[in-house]
């Protein structure tokens, strides 16, 4: 974590810098808007700036804004300045911490903007697998590309992997490649010097160099350029980077993760992303699986976001109903945890008495999750599994096991992935069983349309 004061922060300067580093951050000072430019831009870089409120913050942000600089304010002022506090969040602070500094309250944003808590929960077997692996290569210097649906976690992953690998107290830098322009990326990864370009007003140091002797992470990577694969392919392989207008190369130390939410050995074949690129980056693939394919991730992780929305918003922890549990496991969650964190968020708010139920687990529109349109197919399946277990009385448990299984799997078109979320199995226990099956001469539904993977039965 690394912290730029800029200020004088009315006298509190040392206070405030040894409660942040009591809370593991790095510290720098700057005296005023000016001194803070040339530290950003030199690439000592910023996680947060805690800026006295007496400076002219608007002009700090209009400054951030047009180097394209992206790092939070906090303001500091004095706590009866009411006036200032008000004014410093409309210039775009986002939080305002009263003087003299409350250790707490400083610990507390610290924390925010570290993204410690955004830990990894899971418990779901196929997580577990993905956990494991990297586990086993955190330690290595091999680059890592973390694939997967948008929203499954995979700069959590990434921070994960840095966070137990060598380089874990140098900085972890991270920059999103789909939400840069072209034309600006390639400054924002390599740097500048002064005049390189109009609106180069000075020597600008890239996210290669910001993250020098730590990692960095390519977000998104499939949304770059192929003009600019090639430079960066370069970098990887020499650990050497060239400044924009610059002549002088600038050797670098590194590790690089990169993320994709796109099938790159397609984009490949299309075109769109050099193979060399994809064969340094992919050292190691880890995979991570939709929230659909790991069901027993759902509740933990609900749990998980309850406490953590409950603290955040001041209110009594509830516990999820038994009925809220049963909407949470059969919901399909297409945007995978960053929906199932806003979902429990907004249940947090929406709960009445001791518990959470199904009326207070709603979309962003207002709908409740448990009355929204279900597939055909899915309906047809949990009316079917519910017509199964009526028939109970006289029969073994593995015999009941079975026809609930392939009855659900039959009415889900073979669809493996909708059949597991409907029984409230792993996809993996789901595979084991139908294999079993099949090795004792039962026909199996063949794989539907909808399945990412085919299941061959083998007699």
């Amino acid at each position: 974590m690394r912290l730029l004061i800029v200020g004088t922060l009315k006298g509190q300067l040392t206070t405030a810098t040894k409660i942040a580093i009591d809370n593991g951050a790095s510290v720098t000072h700057a005296d005023d808007n000016e001194q803070a430019m040339r530290v950003l831009r030199s690439g000592k870089g910023a996680d947060l700036l805690l800026v006295d409120v007496a400076l002219d913050i608007r002009d700090l942000v209009m400054r951030l804004e047009a180097e394209h600089i992206a790092v939070p304010i906090v303001a500091c002022g004095i706590a009866s300045d009411a006036r200032a506090a008000v004014a410093a969040i409309h210039a775009g602070a986002k939080e305002y911490i009263p003087l003299p500094p409350d250790p707490e309250l400083i610990a507390a944003v610290l924390a925010a903007v570290a993204n410690d808590a955004r830990e990894l929960v899971y418990r779901d077997e196929a997580m577990t697998r993905v956990v494991k692996l990297a586990q086993q290569i955190a330690g290595s210097e091999a680059s890592v590309m973390i694939t997967g649906e948008s929203g499954t976690g995979k700069e959590v992953m990434a921070r994960y992997v840095h966070s137990r690998s060598n380089r874990a107290k140098k900085p972890f830098i991270s920059i999103n490649c789909a939400a840069i322009p072209e034309h600006l990326l390639e400054s924002e990864l390599f740097g500048h010097e002064k005049g390189a370009f109009t609106g180069a007003i000075a020597r600008r140091i890239g996210k290669f160099e910001e993250a020098n002797g730590g990692t960095l992470l390519l977000d998104e990577i499939s949304e770059m350029d192929v003009r600019l694969q090639s430079k960066l392919l370069r970098a990887i392989q020499e650990r050497v980077i060239d400044r924009v207008g610059g002549k002088t190369p600038v050797p670098v130390d590194i590790r690089i993760l990169a993320t994709s939410n796109r099938n790159l050995a397609e984009a490949v074949r299309a075109g769109t992303f050099r193979e060399d690129l994809l064969f340094r980056l992919n050292v190691v693939n880890l995979k991570i699986p939709p929230l659909r394919e790991r069901p027993a991730d759902i509740l933990e992780l609900a749990q998980h976001f309850a406490k953590k929305y409950a603290d955040a918003n001041g209110v009594a922890l509830r516990p999820l109903s038994a009925e809220a549990r049963r909407v949470l496991t059969t919901n399909r969650w297409p945007g995978n945890v960053r929906e199932l964190e806003n979902t429990i968020h907004r249940s947090v708010l929406m709960a009445q008495g001791d518990e959470i139920g199904p009326e207070a687990i709603i979309t962003p529109d207002g709908d409740r999750l448990d009355q929204t349109k279900t597939p055909a197919a899915v309906a047809h399946a949990t009316f079917a599994a519910e017509q199964v277990t009526r028939a109970l009385v006289g029969r073994t448990v593995a015999d009941v096991e079975r026809d609930l299984i392939l009855e659900t799997l039959k009415h889900c078109l073979g669809n493996r992935t909708h059949a597991a979320n409907i029984l409230g199995i792993s996809i993996r226990t789901l595979r084991n069983k139908l294999n079993e099956y099949a090795d004792g001469g039962i026909p199996i539904t063949p794989a539907g349309s909808g399945e990412p993977r085919a299941f061959v039965a083998m007699g």
